[in-house]
């Protein structure tokens, strides 16, 4: 009675082992998503020169709180939110102050940290230790 039982189990296991193995669908499978395709910008430091801060203001996030964006004009994508009254160092503006790149450190993590308030030679990408996105203009109290 035994052997005929471990012959069911033995063909459904060999099932699944023949499932997991099976290549992944292909990309156009993939659901399709409206505009332009997603990119990533990172945040400008530097851009005032190398005798002022890397980042120009520190900056608090307005009530109701801000998402976070991997580029300017990329809304379909958030890359993190932050509360109201989060701080946040801006560091680049783009298309006429509409969107601001900033560098914020992780949630109890000290801000000092992420190395900004010093100036830097020349400008450049933004490579951490802290986080580092884009928010829409006006979602933040300038010097706040």
């Amino acid at each position: 009675m035994k052997h005929a039982s471990a012959v069911p189990l033995a063909a459904f296991l060999a099932a699944a082992l023949a499932a997991c193995s099976q290549p992944a669908p292909p990309a156009d499978n993939a659901p399709e998503v409206a505009g332009e395709p997603l990119a990533t910008r990172a945040v400008m430091i530097g851009t005032e020169g190398p005798s002022l801060p890397a980042c120009s203001s520190i900056s608090r996030v307005k009530d109701g709180g801000t998402d976070v964006y991997w580029a300017p004009n990329e809304t379909r994508a958030v890359k993190a939110r932050l509360a109201g009254g989060a701080r946040v160092s801006l560091c680049e503006a783009a298309e006429n102050d509409a969107w601001f790149g900033i560098v914020f450190a992780a949630p109890g993590t000290d801000p000092d940290m992420c190395g900004v308030g010093k100036s830097v030679p020349g400008a450049r990408e933004y490579q951490g230790p802290c986080r580092w996105g884009w928010i829409r203009g006006g979602t933040v109290r300038l010097g706040g």
